[in-house]
């Protein structure tokens, strides 16, 4: 199965090769499929499952629990409004009704023009700046009406900087074979760690 194009196929295994057992790459690689696609179709987790030994089942079981990882396609910027309680006493129900009267979808829903989805979501982790949002999982904090209609104008625009949903990290990480940690499947494990020294201080 092909999924990955040469050029995430071969960062695919670099990504593997960065762990002691290649199971371990499974969430990286989904996050690679995410970005060349959008979204994780049913032959990235095949050929993922292929890559790092598995099932194309147990990669499914992986993609399926986390929200971050979408199983059919999204808009090019995904908006998550936090909807939990503090959220909630600041405003993000009357922020999410204008959101979906503005874009004229129902939370759950993208656009017809494919360019924005409008979700719902749980904590944040921003408590203290309700409401927020995040637009592709970037945080956008203390949000009014006022600004929700700006910062679409910006994103229809493309005048702001918001990479399209998929895009982890603008800056890919590369670690040269000689900087590597070494690391070894843990069965092969057969000394303390290197950081701990001998008489047990740290």
């Amino acid at each position: 199965m092909t999924f990955f194009t040469d050029d995430n196929l071969a960062l695919a295994e670099e990504i593997i090769g960065r762990y002691p057992k290649p199971r371990s790459a499974m969430i990286p690689l989904l996050h690679l499929a995410q970005e060349q696609e959008g979204w994780v179709t049913d032959e990235a987790m095949t050929q993922i499952g292929e890559l790092v030994g598995t099932t194309s089942a147990e990669v499914l079981g992986t993609c399926s629990f986390y929200e971050m990882f979408k199983r059919h396609p999204v808009g090019k910027y995904v908006i998550n409004i936090c909807t939990t309680m503090s959220c909630a006493l600041m405003g993000a129900g009357e922020l999410m009704e204008h959101a979906e009267s503005r874009l004229g979808v129902r939370a759950g829903s993208t656009t017809s023009d494919g360019l924005f989805t409008l979700e719902g979501a749980e904590c944040q982790a921003a408590c203290t700046e309700a409401p927020c949002l995040q637009v592709n999982y970037r945080h956008q904090y203390r949000v009014t009406t006022d600004q929700f209609d700006e910062l679409l104008d910006e994103l229809a625009s493309s005048d702001h900087a918001v990479p399209d949903h998929g895009v982890l990290s603008q800056i890919r990480q590369h670690i040269p074979k000689d900087r590597s940690v070494g690391a070894v499947p843990p069965e092969e494990v057969k000394a303390a760690p290197v950081w701990l020294s001998e008489d047990g201080d740290s």
